[in-house]
């Protein structure tokens, strides 16, 4: 239809021109400018709508095809296509796009001469991942300040910048990204304007050109304007706004002057295009006489765009008040909107989004990362689920480096796991982002005529831990001798969601502020079909109790274990007032830590009243007199208990939580293990130890003093004077000493100190390295040497320079940084950077099983967030059994399974969840 509304479109051209003429003809003389058909081509194309030509799906050779890439054949695949299911089917990609979908005989591709064919074996295929909202390129890895080119900062209104001029082709995330499945990017601005310019979708294979050009999907024919192909439909743009607390602090606003901001931007571009529709008017009806040029303007012309229904309008917008002013300003001057990103509040006002001008934008989420600021306090992971069922689009994005982008079908998990239905969980990263940009006619699918992009995966997409076997763009093959590991043959079905229908109902009821304590459980309770116990062995490692047969339960009296294994060991309880659980082949485990962000100490990140602050640092300011001579800070003295992402951590089976002080200098002060259960300081075991390690932080920084420094005022430290009780317990190897440190070179150098202080005083001190994105290099150095490692977060990403030579794992390598270090006798743990991370800690340690080609067992993997990380940060275990989790359907290692209980025989207690 589009073609025929151009060629239409030509002949009126043509026809009014000739009607011109024939009136100079008859006396009636009209002076035509020199390029009066151009003009009037442009005055039509004004109107026309941006989409592909009606026979873009004729193509056999898509714009993007490389010369000499091989046809390939994909047999026995099992395929999503972006909508529906098919088994067993065959895919072939010839010239950069799909041929051929479907079930057919081998004789049918004889005619292709060096056919790759790959025999899927029953492995799921899927459209290329697709982030709708990405900083790839632009906020790039590692950040270097010669490549920060996210945001610009000379006005809250900036529509004329363009992503595009700021892409780095040199990213080290591109790699990483396409090793996740990604092949196309949005990529935006950032969020400190509220219009911020405007964005570029992206493949992410490397192209011969090397250039950033030659790295774009679609772009608008000539980049520097409005200016279309008249033979062709427009290509949609893309545009990034923001509303709320970024454009507010950044320009030292409020809300009010934002949206005036928005009013009077638009209302230029408003004026613009009402001048424009007058010229176009005159020129049409043959009025040329002082008509002069255009009305254009280079500033202003992509917003005159959107007032013309031509771009795709994506607005960073988290909470209600935003989210409704932002509403009312697309209708105040009609223009659409394509989705709402962040968008926390989204699945508290659906009514709203649905008033929105035109049609109803979709809402781009994170699955559990929100509290980080007060706009997004009242984040759920409930969303996806509630938005769907009031018929939202729903995309699930990265914001990468926000979260890391090769983790972005994780989002797509997490969603399903808390009721997103699983067709729309999938589409939430593939098919559904592609519409909303407007490239759902060749990305987003697995169709005939389509694109190229494809992904197989080593188990079922909404598997944890699904890994890449191959990438395709543009039918090329993106990943050289992939590592794949060996899953087990029922990650090939769909994962069993577990039903949280009352927990997102309440999401509702509360405002997205529901009730998160527990409920105390009576002092006698049995879990009865239980399948499985992971019990601490007492020597530093987890073991499986083998006999508690198939329907097995475990009797508790105020939580202390009575027994375990067959039913009769809770028989003599039978007469008492019991409390009696199904666990329906549940698990008890070994309750989870978390260590390595602010919990307990923070409530809101973004909030500065809301959490304990940072130390004073010895080496780059005056400690004040009052403190001269002190101890060292300790974290127990900060402690904020009950707040949200603690409890959700909680409810998530982390039962425990190690905090050290915030510093941004070398001293940090001393750790403190708390209950994330406990409702204040004062219950009994709320504080399990009030000083576990003295924690210091080494690395480069443009503020601070140099490493070399950093490393020699801790070799004083621990050398020198000892009037400091807690520094003497460190020199002797009483208390750990942890260094939360990446770089490989300086851990070399802290293995070289604990030498030293060996030598000269012979004590060996307990030294335990945090972070260490790059520790991997000195496996072998620091199996030797005793040091432990706690890697933070547990999946690298080479943010920082220090950071760049991390191992990534499957599919790229065949090891990880965990196996890796285990594989050396290193004692490893793991750790979240960030606190509202600390309730994915079971998926953590679950996903560093999968990828580890076997190496690493259920036990172990429980060690990896429980007792390796006592150990590595001087807890020490309480009783014989510590701190249980207890989880329905399943293992605590199972994404199936459900928390629904807390054993404490510390605390005197059962919680139920």
């Amino acid at each position: 239809m589009a073609s025929i509304a151009l060629t239409l479109c030509f002949i009126s051209v043509a026809s009014l021109l000739l009607s011109l003429s024939q009136l100079a003809f008859l006396g009636k003389q009209v002076q035509l400018p020199l390029h009066a058909e151009q003009i009037l081509q442009k005055c039509y194309m004004l109107h026309a709508k941006p989409g592909p030509p009606s026979n873009f799906h004729q193509r056999t050779e898509s714009d993007r095809f490389v010369q000499g890439t091989h046809a390939t054949l994909i047999r026995n695949a099992s395929i999503w296509t972006g909508d529906q299911e098919i088994t067993q089917g065959n895919i072939l990609l010839d010239k950069g796009i799909i041929k051929f979908v479907g079930h057919a005989s081998p004789s049918m591709f004889n005619k292709f001469k060096d056919l790759v064919t790959l025999d899927a074996g029953g492995s799921w295929v899927t459209p290329g991942i697709v982030d709708l909202h990405s900083h790839l390129g632009v906020g790039s890895a590692p950040y270097l300040s010669g490549a920060g080119d996210t945001n610009s900062l000379k006005g809250p209104v900036l529509p004329w910048l363009r992503s595009l001029d700021g892409l780095n082709t040199h990213d080290d995330a591109y790699r990483l990204s396409i090793s996740g499945g990604v092949t196309t990017a949005n990529v935006l601005p950032g969020s400190a304007n509220a219009i911020g310019g405007q964005a570029f979708v992206i493949k992410l294979r490397p192209t011969a050109e090397r250039s950033p050009s030659s790295m774009l999907l679609e772009p608008p024919y000539t980049l520097n304007g409005t200016h279309v192909d008249p033979t062709l439909p427009p290509r949609w743009r893309q545009m990034k706004h923001a509303c709320g607390e970024n454009p507010s602090r950044v320009y030292g606003n409020t809300r009010m002057d934002t949206f005036w901001a928005f009013r009077q931007a638009y209302d230029t571009a408003r004026q613009i295009k009402e001048q424009q529709d007058a010229y176009c008017a005159r020129a049409l009806a043959g009025e040329w006489e002082d008509l002069g040029e255009f009305p254009d303007n280079l500033q202003w012309e992509a917003l005159v765009d959107v007032l013309r229904g031509r771009v795709k309008v994506h607005t960073h917008c988290y909470e209600t008040v935003d989210l409704d002013d932002f509403v009312r300003l697309t209708n105040e001057f009609q223009f659409p909107i394509a989705a709402f990103h962040h968008a926390h509040e989204t699945y508290l006002v659906p009514g709203t989004l649905k008033q929105a001008y035109g049609i109803t934008p979709a809402a781009a989420l994170f699955a559990t990362n929100a509290r980080y600021k007060r706009e997004a306090y009242r984040g759920s992971e409930f969303a996806p689920r509630i938005l769907a069922e009031n018929g939202i689009d729903v995309v699930m994005k990265s914001d990468h480096p926000v979260l890391n982008s090769r983790f972005l079908l994780y989002e797509a998990q997490q969603a399903y796991l808390y009721g997103l239905p699983a067709n729309l969980a999938l589409a939430s990263v593939t098919s559904t982002p592609a519409r909303i940009m407007g490239q759902d006619h060749r990305i987003g699918f697995v169709r005939e005529g389509y694109d190229a992009d494809l992904v197989v995966w080593d188990s079922h997409p909404l598997a944890l831990g699904t890994t890449p076997q191959q990438v395709w763009i543009d039918g090329i093959p993106q990943l050289s001798e992939p590592a794949v590991a060996s899953k087990p043959v029922s990650f090939q079905q769909v994962p069993r969601a577990p039903n949280f229908d009352l927990e997102a109902a309440a999401a509702i009821k509360y405002e997205g502020l529901p009730p998160l304590m527990p409920k105390k459980a009576k002092d006698l309770v049995v879990f009865a079909n239980v399948s499985s116990i992971y019990v601490p062995d007492g020597v530093g490692g987890v073991m499986s109790v083998a006999d508690i047969g198939e329907r097995g339960v475990v009797a508790l009296r105020k939580g202390v274990v009575q027994c375990w294994g067959a039913a009769a060991c809770a028989s003599e309880f039978a007469s008492q007032d019991v409390e009696w659980i199904d666990l329906e082949g549940g698990s008890v485990a070994p309750g989870l830590i978390s260590y390595g962000s602010p919990l307990g100490l923070d409530e809101i990140q973004g909030e500065s009243s809301t959490h304990d602050g940072t130390v004073f640092d010895p080496l780059t300011g005056s400690i004040p007199s009052i403190l001269a001579g002190s101890e060292l800070i300790k974290a127990s003295d900060g402690l904020q208990f009950a707040g949200r992402d603690t409890l959700l951590a909680y409810r998530a089976g982390v039962t425990a939580g190690v905090t050290a002080p915030s510093s941004g200098g070398l001293i940090a002060g001393l750790s403190t293990a708390f209950s994330t259960g406990a409702a204040h300081k004062l219950e009994d075991g709320a504080v399990i130890q009030d000083v576990a390690a003295l924690h210091v932080q080494i690395g480069h920084s443009k503020r601070g003093p140099s490493v070399s420094t950093q490393i020699a005022a801790l070799r004083n430290i621990l050398l020198g004077d000892k009037s400091s009780t807690t520094l003497a317990e460190v020199a002797k190897g009483t208390i750990p000493l942890v260094v939360q440190v990446q770089n490989a070179d300086i851990i070399a150098s802290l293995i070289e100190l604990k030498k030293e202080i060996r030598t000269r005083t012979g004590t060996d001190i307990q030294l335990t390295i945090s972070g260490a994105a790059e520790a991997h290099l000195l496996a072998k150095e620091l199996g030797e040497a005793g040091v432990g490692v706690i890697l933070t977060p547990s999946r690298p990403f080479p943010d920082v320079w220090e950071s760049k030579r991390i191992l990534p794992g499957p599919p790229l390598t065949n090891e990880s940084a965990i196996t890796t270090l285990l594989a050396h006798g290193v004692t490893v743990g793991i750790g979240t950077a960030e606190q509202w991370s600390a309730r994915n800690t079971r998926f953590d340690i679950a996903w560093a099983a999968l990828e580890s080609f076997d190496r690493i067992s259920k036990e172990q993997a429980l060690a990896l967030a429980s007792v390796n990380l006592e150990k590595l940060l001087g807890v020490k275990p309480s009783g014989a059994l510590g701190d249980l989790v207890v989880t329905r359907g399943g293992t605590v290692l199972d994404s199936e399974a459900k928390v629904v209980g807390i054993i404490s025989a510390r605390r005197g207690i059962v919680d139920l969840i």
